[in-house]
């Protein structure tokens, strides 16, 4: 059944009243949420590259469950629940490796293949009937788009490239190196505050001039006033062109440097994966916002640069700027806004939509809203 909060009227952003607070922390809303659109969407697990040995592997959690992503012999890369089909032990609890020849269980020594075939298990000759064949690693669902690797664990659910067509043509646009990557380095960290808070906040430059030091910093890279936020359906763009007056940029001088894209550029794809990148910067930046509990997140950053070519030290400064700088002071907003959304004195607020001032306008905001308040209500 679908939360019975306070229903909301989406229909005109420009007279209505914001998603009402409770959405934000509701225990009904939150479990709506996960069955709705979280068990059934797709979650971006890491790069093809990051799969070219065999028996190489990422673990992906979703909520309770767990997804093994592996590599084969034949280059193949395939995904399995991660979970032993004997008594149901999990068989990994690192997020990255390789594993050798076979994955064994750690319980009972059941063995399996990259292939997720059940290659030996202890005992079992003293069973009637039993049929190896029938026992392998159950199969999850995995689709490649745009270089990337992604699960989901709706048989059913549209494909990534029907989700959001046209989306890898705009990736392609601005991130040219997006076949030839690496990992550089992957970040993990615990907010609390609801995922859509932290969503939201990514996706309106409302604040951007009008918060901390380190967003006007950002600001300034950019030629903000060219700064659009344009919704797709279930993708969106925000991104703006380079300040041609910049000459310093996260702390070091923007003269000769090396960079893929002088854009800032982002691209969200429904419900929560973004992927990015900073002006004069060369790399590719992944940003989740995973669900914990309604009040607590899971913030994933990926950094991913060019194979075969030293990463440049704008680029490191850049990482380094949004991992102490740029991420922790949007961070702070993130808790702050998700306390402040308890107070009686806050139930409903208003989007600011501005058609003459759209980098500066939350339409994308009450865009998103809607996607995720349709999702819970169907």
């Amino acid at each position: 059944m679908p939360s019975q909060v306070m229903p909301w009227d989406h229909s005109d952003p420009t007279t209505g009243h914001s998603m009402p607070a409770a959405y934000f922390y509701d225990a009904q809303v939150f479990e709506d949420e996960k069955q709705n659109i979280f068990m059934k969407c797709w979650h971006v697990v890491g790069h093809v590259n990051e799969f070219k040995g065999p028996g190489s592997y990422i673990v992906q959690e979703i909520f309770e469950q767990s997804v093994l992503v592996m590599s084969h012999t034949d280059g193949q890369i395939r995904a399995f629940h991660n979970a032993c089909r004997h008594r149901g032990n999990r068989l990994l609890t690192e997020r990255r490796g390789r594993i050798p020849a076979v994955l064994r269980c750690g319980y009972h020594s059941w063995c399996y293949g990259p292939d997720g075939a059940l290659r030996s298990a202890p005992r079992t000759e003293c069973l009637k009937d039993f049929d190896k064949a029938l026992y392998g690693l159950k199969p999850v669902r995995l689709e490649i788009f745009a270089g990337f690797v992604y699960v989901t664990l709706d048989d059913n659910a549209k494909s990534v490239a029907e989700m959001a067509p046209g989306a890898e043509g705009e990736m392609r646009r601005f991130l040219p190196d997006l076949d030839n990557v690496r990992l550089v380095e992957e970040v993990d960290v615990v907010v609390h505050a609801n995922w859509k808070v932290i969503q939201e906040n990514s996706i309106e430059g409302y604040h951007f001039d009008l918060s901390g030091p380190v967003h006007k910093h950002l600001a300034s890279l950019i030629d903000f006033s060219q700064y659009r936020l344009t919704p797709h359906g279930e993708w969106w763009t925000y991104m703006a062109p380079p300040n041609g007056g910049a000459n310093k940029a996260y702390g070091l001088p923007i003269e000769g440097a090396t960079w893929q894209t002088d854009w800032f550029f982002n691209i969200g794809l429904w419900p929560n994966t973004t992927f990015y990148c900073f002006p004069f910067t060369d790399m590719i930046g992944t940003f989740v916002m995973i669900p914990l509990e309604p009040e607590k997140s899971l913030l994933r950053f990926g950094y991913y640069a060019p194979i075969g070519r030293e990463t440049p030290a704008l680029t490191k400064a850049a990482i380094a700027w949004m991992n102490e700088e740029l991420g922790p002071e949007d961070i702070a907003l993130n808790v702050s806004n998700q306390k402040g959304l308890h107070s009686q004195g806050y139930i409903q607020g208003r989007y600011i939509i501005d058609t003459e001032h759209p980098n500066q306008s939350e339409h994308l905001v009450h865009h998103f809203h809607k996607l995720c308040y349709q999702a819970i209500r169907s």
